[in-house]
């Protein structure tokens, strides 16, 4: 047995740009196809503008991605390093700072002075980080991490409406991307419940009203081009 205890919260960065990715390259690449579809019975067209979707949307949610996590890494390193300056500087008045976090949580003023002390004598950094500050090496942010997790998990996604479009005719694709789309989102939706341990019928129920009125407006603005 390991010998500390697995916790969704351990998941949740890799999770959440994964689940990201994957609903924006399934989403995006149905209703594009769906779109086209609905303005012209031709394959090439609805193909080109497919395959551009799918290539733009994967760099935009990598590049999106990579620049808002790094965004929180550098607050978090600016906040890291002004706690460093203060710890250097007056680290009795911090100790006792640290200390109240704790009575606050519950603990008696004698033993959050005590645990405080001893947490200072060990990494004074690291607890202020933690406790004070509400960053720790799971909560951390990881822009590559998290931007190659959305652009991988985008084009995997995308790729299944992408071949649809091969498999059907136009008449026909627009629904064929709508069942398999919201199937494929359905399905998404249930694993990433189930590893995350939320409800599965929440999740598949969301996905699939969203899915639908994504795909349901990009088929009417196809009709009005079309018309």
């Amino acid at each position: 047995m390991s010998q500390f205890e697995e916790h969704y919260v351990n998941r949740s960065n890799w999770i959440r740009a994964a689940v990201l990715g994957a609903n924006d390259g399934i989403l995006s690449v149905s209703s594009i196809a769906v779109g086209v579809a609905s303005a012209t019975g031709k394959v090439e067209p609805i193909a080109i503008a497919s395959l551009a979707g799918l290539v733009a949307g994967a760099l935009s949610m990598a590049a999106g991605e990579y620049v808002s996590v790094s965004s929180q890494a550098d607050i978090e390193a600016a906040d890291i390093a002004r706690e460093a300056k203060e710890l250097e500087e007056m680290p009795e008045l911090e100790e006792k700072e640290l200390a109240k976090i704790y009575e606050r949580r519950g603990l008696k003023p004698e033993t959050a002075a005590e645990v405080a002390r001893q947490l200072h004598e060990h990494d004074a950094l690291a607890a202020h980080a933690r406790d004070e500050l509400g960053i720790n090496e799971i909560t951390a942010a990881q822009p590559l991490q998290a931007a190659g997790a959305s652009a991988l998990s985008f084009i995997l996604g995308g790729l299944l409406p992408f071949a649809l479009v091969f498999l059907f005719e136009p008449q026909q694709l627009y629904w064929a991307e709508y069942v398999f789309s919201i199937s494929f989102l359905a399905l998404l939706g249930g694993i990433s419940a189930k590893i995350g341990g939320s409800s599965i019928l929440k999740a598949v129920t969301r996905v699939a009203i969203w899915g639908t009125i994504s795909m349901g407006l990009s088929a009417l603005v196809g009709t009005w081009v079309q018309v």
